[in-house]
């Protein structure tokens, strides 16, 4: 962890990149630093996904609106200053993504971050990390 997951209406997929988008996000995530200095997020741990909602309504539904829903999540252990400033960096960097697209239609951006404090199960597999914890 952490997961980056965006759920977005794909009426903007013509008007802008995705995948672009979630690099920029996913670099965002990795720039992260707490009060110590210490970076917030595992490089191989750090993932951001996005998917078009195969079925959708916003609104009134009397234009062709459209959504970007963001949802970070991550284990708990962060303070809430460095849970705010991570937000902030993320929601900033959503925004200037779909600055154009905002210049050409009515769309909504929602950015979440949940913990998992009390997880019943988090199982992991994966050969990513010893890549990045040298």
């Amino acid at each position: 962890m952490p997961h980056l997951v965006i759920l977005y209406t794909p009426n903007i997929e013509p008007e802008t990149d995705m995948s672009a988008l979630c690099r920029t996000l996913a670099d965002t995530m990795l720039e992260q630093r707490d009060e110590e200095g210490r970076q917030v997020y595992p490089t191989g741990g750090t993932r951001v996904l996005a998917y078009p909602a195969a079925h959708y309504a916003v609104a009134d539904g009397k234009a062709d609106y459209a959504f970007v829903y963001l949802n970070v999540r991550m284990a708990a252990g962060r303070s809430d200053a460095v849970k705010k400033r991570i937000g902030d960096a993320l929601l900033d960097q959503a925004k200037r993504h779909f600055e154009p697209v905002f210049a050409r239609r009515h769309i909504g951006i929602t950015l979440q971050i949940d913990e998992s404090p009390g997880q019943v199960y988090d199982g992991k597999h994966s050969n990513l990390h010893p890549l990045f914890n040298k």
